[in-house]
């Protein structure tokens, strides 16, 4: 069967970068590794990732995949222009995924010390796996914060059989409780022994007379939980925040992963923010424009007693200090700025008609506006 692309099997783009191919890397060989993921293909899968790997991780050999394909590592394949490029001998025949475990494969891509067979810890504690909600909340529930419960099916250890998959624990027979199994393998270069994980105990050095029924021998179970979110004041859309440990049950006794959740704020039909502002477009009547007044106006914690000063201007902003947005997790606040949208009416009664007759009959155009606007067209 005809390889896939290794861009695709790691699912990045053709210009990623080495550290996006990196994550990409990491995030398929957890989840696809033989002692993670009990899927009859998983094993499969994850050779092929490894495969990816190991190609597109050198800027050599990733410089030939892109000029010749899966052609250039082929073995002894004679559309291969450069033979065993670099000393590189393909993947036909190669080293054994089968000999390869997780630990091998962050040390290889991040470094440091992961485990893996040059480490007694096989069944070293691993973290689980962090869980993204996305919540909708009002505009009113962003600026003042609230209290609401998400419900969510997460990964938790077995009570029935304390997360150990079975029950009437001994050692298991195929390694003596190492975790690891060796076999001696034969190559070009010679015999040399090759460790990998116990296909029976996957590497814990346990096996149990009888399986656990409630989590079908896996130790996890998946259960719906109601996780009660403080959302502070002050988030805005993309605003994330973290639920320590309350994600994906760990592995081999490792904490839990994190609920991460992210905020959407819904729109308002009065208010709009920008950071930490907000603003407000209040109708005024002509009359209050023209002479000034005083309005009580609401807001959304209240009300406030707003000065509008005579000859005001459509547009014009007034400013309310610290009625605006909090900081998250300060007590600063930005302000409120009241947007004066003067109403012109369109319909009058004879008692208001009269009264802008009169009005239009008086000196109202004595004003520098009107003047340099005549002055321009009397020239």
């Amino acid at each position: 069967m005809a390889k896939r692309d290794y861009y695709e099997v790691l699912g990045v783009s053709k210009t990623a970068t080495q550290a996006e191919i990196k994550s990409a890397f990491r995030k398929l060989a957890k989840k696809y590794h033989p002692d993670l993921n009990k899927e009859a293909d998983a094993a499969e899968k994850f050779k092929e990732v490894q495969e990816a790997y190991e190609v597109l991780s050198d800027e050599n050999k990733r410089k030939t995949y892109d000029q010749f394909g899966h052609a250039a590592f082929d073995q002894g394949a004679s559309s291969n222009p450069y033979g065993n490029y670099g000393g590189f001998q393909g993947f036909q025949g190669g080293f054994g995924f089968d000999d390869i475990d997780l630990g091998d494969i962050l040390n290889a891509a991040f470094g440091g010390s992961f485990g893996g067979r040059s480490s007694k810890q096989s069944n070293r504690p691993i973290k689980g796996d962090d869980v993204l909600y996305r919540m909708n909340i009002s505009f009113k529930e962003a600026i003042f914060g609230t209290k609401k419960d998400i419900t969510l099916d997460l990964t938790d250890k077995c009570t029935t059989c304390d997360g150990k998959g079975g029950f009437n624990e001994t050692t298991c027979k195929t390694c003596n409780g190492t975790g690891k199994v060796r076999r001696q393998q034969n190559s070009l270069f010679g015999s040399f022994m090759s460790e990998s994980t116990c296909p029976d105990c996957n590497g814990t050095g346990k096996t149990f007379e009888r399986k656990c029924t409630d989590c079908k021998g896996t130790g996890y179970v998946k259960h719906r939980k109601t996780i009660t979110v403080s959302i502070p004041s002050g988030v805005d859309t993309g605003t994330q925040i973290r639920i320590k440990e309350k994600g994906e049950a760990g592995i081999n006794g490792g904490p839990n992963g994190d609920i991460y959740v992210e905020f959407n704020v819904l729109e308002d039909e009065i208010f709009t923010r920008d950071n930490h502002d907000l603003y407000m477009h209040l109708p005024v009547n002509i009359a209050d424009a023209v002479l000034g007044a005083e309005k009580e106006i609401p807001i959304l914690d209240g009300s406030i007693k707003l000065t509008i000063p005579a000859g005001s201007q459509n547009n014009d902003k007034l400013r309310i200090k610290g009625k605006g947005v909090p900081y998250i997790n300060s007590s600063k606040v930005g302000d409120l700025y009241i947007v004066l949208n003067i109403v012109v009416p369109t319909k009058l009664d004879k008692k208001q008609k009269k009264i802008f007759e009169e009005l239009r009959d008086s000196d109202l155009e004595n004003h520098d506006i009107f003047k340099k606007f005549k002055k321009y067209f009397s020239k």
